[in-house]
């Protein structure tokens, strides 16, 4: 009997109503004969709740003990569904993440998957229950809970779905499926049938909240098809998948914009050998992880670094970098939170020009100054000032016609 793995994120199970409508959308697969497992994330806000209350506490709640408080958000909406589900007659268990075998390293509230022994899973979904599995958790090797991050119970869905031989993976949210942009900033963003992992992965990594990128980047490796739908309405969705698009008409088919960025600049860096090394060095070994970086020409043997982090991860990346900036003897490192990363995504891009052309002239008509560019084959992402996000979304959507389609 084919598997299929559903995922319900935290708008889909906000309040007891929404539960149960979950709970009638597994019933409807397991009554078209699949078997079921659902994978579910806390409800609503819980998770950050959770962080407020905890940053109450202390201004630095430790690491270990926030993944265990944090994992308990998706352990309710678990049990809640499973009782849902048994009230309408249904056989369903609850389980977390570690009886649902999911093992992962020790990177306390960014952990990755290392592996999963579904045998539970397995033995219950042949006793015709439905699965339910707490999303966004694992445990180590010592049995420390541990989560994946934000987001990270769409990895979780997908990881289960390669473990278990699934058909496919289904993420429900609250909007349709993928768009060309936020629909929410640009009225006239276009929904696509389906999309390629690559053009997904780069979307997702770009700050489109739609799907996580790890989960994409699982999808992609693994062949695992990935639908995206609502699960508030009927609509179709959108299909990720590595089978050659049908709506290649546009080289660029979509634009993506993240506000969890931060810039810093260590001014003043000694230009020789090593000096770079040390400094992102010792960012990896903190599990900060950078994005754009620029160095300017040097002068005098003498130049200016400058990278961009996760907002949320600025404060901690400070702290490690500078006893290195006083180590490398760099005359001061200074950081801004007001910035705002705009990019077109489109594997076309890389069998044609004038993209960047495009882009900046758009930029540049509606008054937006660029502060720093970065590109790979199939994107170009500019980093501008946050409170010009929207329009710059609208106008790179109407400069590359998007709302056209085909």
């Amino acid at each position: 009997m084919a598997i299929v793995v559903q995922k319900y994120g935290g708008s889909s199970v906000a309040d007891a109503e929404k539960i149960k409508n979950v709970a009638r959308r597994a019933i409807a697969a397991q009554e078209k004969g699949k078997q079921v497992v659902v994978v579910v994330s806390a409800m609503g806000k819980t998770t950050d709740n959770l962080i407020k209350l905890a940053q109450q506490v202390t201004d630095e709640p430790d690491e270990r003990e926030m993944d265990f408080l944090l994992s308990t958000g998706e352990i309710v909406s678990c049990s809640l569904l499973a009782m849902a589900l048994k009230a309408m007659g249904h056989q369903a268990i609850s389980l977390s993440g570690a009886q649902a075998g999911i093992k992962t390293d020790a990177v306390h509230s960014r952990a990755r998957i290392l592996g999963i022994e579904p045998r539970r899973i397995t033995k219950e979904l042949d006793r015709s229950k439905i699965v339910i599995v707490a999303g966004f958790q694992g445990v180590t090797d010592k049995m420390d809970i541990t989560t994946l991050g934000r987001g990270g119970s769409d990895t979780t869905a997908v990881a289960l779905a390669i473990a278990l031989g699934a058909e496919i993976c289904e993420i429900y949210t609250d909007v349709d499926g993928v768009y060309t942009a936020d629909p929410r900033l640009v009225p006239e963003a276009r929904w696509l049938k389906e999309i390629g992992y690559e053009e997904m992965l780069e979307m997702a990594s770009l700050g489109s909240k739609v799907m996580h990128s790890r989960a994409v980047e699982l999808g992609e490796l693994y062949k695992m098809p990935i639908l995206v739908a609502s699960s508030f309405s009927n609509n179709p969705g959108t299909l990720i998948h590595g089978g050659a698009s049908m709506e290649a008409g546009n080289k660029v088919r979509g634009i993506a914009h993240d506000l969890n960025v931060a810039k810093v600049t260590i001014v003043g860096v000694p230009d020789k050998p090593g000096i770079a090394s040390k400094i992102f060095d010792s960012l990896a070994k903190a599990s900060i992880s950078v994005d754009t970086i620029v160095q300017n020409a040097s002068i005098n043997k003498v130049t200016d670094l400058t990278f961009t982090v996760a907002k949320t991860d600025l404060n901690k990346a400070m702290r490690v970098i500078e006893p290195v900036v006083k180590a490398v003897k760099a005359s001061e490192c200074v950081s801004d939170t007001k910035l705002a990363k705009v990019s077109i995504v489109g594997a076309g891009m890389q069998s044609a020009s004038g993209y960047a052309a495009r882009m900046f002239k758009a930029l540049s008509e509606e008054g937006i100054n660029i502060e720093l560019i970065t590109t790979s084959e199939i994107k170009i992402t500019c980093i501008i000032d946050e409170s010009k996000v929207t329009d710059a979304i609208r106008a790179l959507h109407k400069a590359f016609e998007l709302e056209k389609g085909v």
